[in-house]
């Protein structure tokens, strides 16, 4: 039994190579040759940040105004932009010097050639053309240099930068309409950083519980029901008692593909997803006997983890749980990270997952905050949740018979400690931005310097791509296949709209996305993955190249489904169209059907001929109709209608598959079932 890991502090061992084949696991990621991606649309960090990126290796100069796709060459975080830069400088230095062959092997050594140049004249005059591309480029350089901020890391240049080219993208998505401004304001709440103003504020209202709880103790945790009378050879083949194996075992064979049915597994093993998919993992991956791990004591603790978990909370519950377990063991498998990580650090990242939303109470960060709700006060109103959740994840392991961690030894039992805190944290979406631009950097920079090799060396590196692997399980919905992202996409929104009517009873402002009259999802979707989704697992794609193409192809329909269910309004829009948003904004963003499938672009123009006729004729329909509208439950499916009642009652359940596939037949069938809220049934 091989006990070496990873040490947190000190790297790898004295004496080895990263690039020893004898080293220890997780030594360095190989690069895969950079082929051009196959018509890969580019993000919006590749666009050019005119205002600030002077840069000739800036995609103002090296990206086609024409052309949407993203090209290898391309570099985009300011510090790899200076490395790319001073490269060419040496390269044109050795070149005016007659040094090109001594120079030409050294750049070979590094495993990266030297970013493209537009050539205009080089034929003709060559050394003077050289000249000014030299000075071009050391002026650049230098007043990159002039202007870096001592105490500003080479990451917060490339944050800066991704957060200033969001804002300038989000508010030209909100200068379009309504819902462009309703779903700008929803990411920037979401995931930029809040900048508190220092305006003096009247008292915010109070969150009222039931029970206080002393500054000193755990909220949430509940004494463990399941005790020891679990011995090892009476433990079921899944880790617990179901009367569906059958069914169960077909949908865990696929515990290693990308995309399996999570809402199979939670059905088939009666409400026991994360248990079940933990179980049969541990046992994939042999972690149970690596690290000394009993079988009863296992069971016990995920069972009471899963036991705290809040069944009546749509989205955050043992289900999405479950789901970035298994997503993060699959990105765990990527070819591209074969025996990268040691088994504490797997053992560490899918603890992490496990336990990252353990007792959500379905509310977001802020609306916490703003309440001064006990937790807010308890962690100075930083990462509330977040750190709510590592709380209790690791008090659950003092319970009885749930201490998983028994036979580590002390160094081991810090260090999973260390990298369980580091991961979980960067859950919080507040600090998405931050977490993609320090992988952003440290792709580009070590894609520049190393021998066609990722080194990670050190702790700061490995942790920060396990960071960036749980952030992008925690945000792969739109990733999954359609039919299941449109089950989270549901889900979300009636977590949403549970606390959107807590704001509205309290008197407070509705949070974007959160006001259930008025939400314009189809294009919120879109926008998150433009501005979020797709940034992220684009730069994973470029760490594990070519390991994520079809994640990302699978994104990129995703997409494309959702920006056809977006009608398209009449331009430019008239007084009276304005006047019929306003009485009917269920139609203004409802997806029009013709024959049970998405209408034709001539259909939709009909469609809209006709909006304008209804919304003035809307002052003179009956109150009561003209709520139901508003409200999205007069014309609501069964199963929307069913969903959102059994929220509204905190007490939340799964239709069955026959009864969604009815449901989707009558909302195929009958265009006013469909909702502005709604994205499937």
């Amino acid at each position: 039994m091989d006990w070496n890991f990873f040490d947190v502090e000190n790297g790898l061992s004295v004496g080895r190579s990263p690039m020893d084949p004898q080293a220890s696991p997780g030594s360095g990621l190989v690069r895969q040759p950079n082929f051009p991606h196959s018509q890969r649309r580019e993000s919006f960090l590749y666009r050019s940040d005119s205002d600030f990126d002077l840069s000739p290796k800036g995609p103002s100069k090296n990206s086609s105004t024409t052309s949407d796709l993203h090209t290898e060459d391309m570099i985009v975080t300011p510090f790899a932009q200076v490395l790319a830069s001073l490269r060419t400088v040496r390269s044109n230095f050795a070149i005016i010097t007659n040094q090109q062959d001594r120079t030409a092997s050294k750049i070979r050594s590094s495993g990266s050639h030297p970013p493209s140049m537009c050539k205009t004249s080089l034929a003709e005059e060559p050394h003077q053309q050289l000249a000014i591309e030299t000075l071009d480029e050391l002026d650049w350089c230098l007043e990159q240099l002039e202007t870096l901020k001592t105490r500003h890391s080479v990451s917060e240049m490339a944050s800066n930068k991704f957060k200033r080219m969001l804002n300038r993208e989000l508010s030209q998505l909100s200068e379009t309409s309504r819902s462009g401004n309703q779903v700008s304001e929803f990411i920037s709440s979401t995931f930029l950083e809040k900048q508190h103003d220092m305006d003096i504020m009247s008292p915010p209202t109070e969150e009222k519980d039931d029970k206080k709880w002393p500054m000193s103790q755990i909220s949430g945790v509940k004494k463990a029901t399941h005790g020891p009378s679990l011995a090892p050879s009476t433990i079921p083949r899944f880790g617990v008692s179901v009367s569906e194996e059958g069914l169960l075992a077909k949908e865990l064979e696929d515990i290693n593909r990308w995309g399996i049915d999570i809402f199979k597994v939670s059905e088939y093993s009666g409400n026991r997803p994360l248990t079940v998919t933990m179980y049969t993992i541990f046992q994939e991956r042999d972690l149970l006997k690596t690290f000394r791990i009993p079988m009863d004591i296992f069971i016990t603790f995920m069972m009471t983890l899963e036991d705290h978990y809040h069944s009546d909370v749509a989205y955050h519950n043992n289900i999405h749980a479950a789901d970035v377990v298994q997503s993060t063991h699959v990105l765990l498998s990527t070819p591209a990270l074969e025996a990268v990580f040691t088994d504490l650090e797997i053992l560490a990242a899918l603890f992490a997952s496990a336990i990252h939303d353990v007792d959500h109470p379905g509310l977001s960060n802020q609306f916490l905050i703003n309440t001064n709700s006990e937790l807010a006060l308890m962690y100075n109103d930083l990462s509330v949740l977040e750190n709510h959740h590592l709380a209790v994840g690791f008090k659950l392991l003092q319970g009885d018979n749930c201490d998983i961690f028994q036979n580590l030894n002390k160094k081991q039992c810090q260090s999973l400690r260390k990298m369980v805190i580091d991961m979980v944290l960067a859950t919080d979406m507040s600090k998405h931005m931050n977490l993609l631009a320090d992988l952003k950097t440290m792709v580009e920079t070590k894609k520049l310097t190393s021998l066609g090799v990722l080194l990670l060396d050190n702790y700061s590196d490995r942790i920060q791509v396990l960071q960036n692997m749980v952030h992008c399980a925690d945000l792969s919905n739109p990733t999954k296949p359609l039919e299941l992202y449109r089950q989270w996409t549901d889900r979300i929104m009636v977590e949403f709209f549970t606390q959107g009517d807590r704001e509205r009873d309290k008197g407070m402002e509705i949070s974007p996305m959160c006001d259930k009259h008025n939400a314009s999802v189809e294009k919120n979707q879109v926008g998150f993955i433009d501005y979020i989704v797709h940034p992220l697992w684009e730069t994973w794609g470029d760490l594990v190249h070519p390991d994520a193409q079809e994640i990302l192809d699978t994104l990129e329909d995703n997409r494309e489904w959702y920006q056809s269910m977006i009608p398209h309004s009449p331009s430019p829009q008239t007084e009276g169209q304005e006047e019929a948003e306003e009485h009917a904004p269920i139609l203004e963003e409802a997806p029009t059907h013709s024959g049970g499938g998405v209408s034709s672009s001539s259909d939709k123009f009909q469609f809209e001929l006709t909006l304008e006729e209804e919304g003035e004729s809307d002052a003179e329909s009956p109150p009561e109709e003209e709520q139901g509208h508003r409200t999205g439950f007069g014309s609501a499916s069964p199963a929307c209608r069913r969903l959102l009642k059994n929220v509204s009652g905190r007490t939340f359940s799964l239709d069955s598959d026959k009864e969604m596939a009815e449901d989707q037949e009558t909302d195929q069938d009958d265009v006013s079932a469909v909702l502005r809220f709604r994205l499937g049934t």
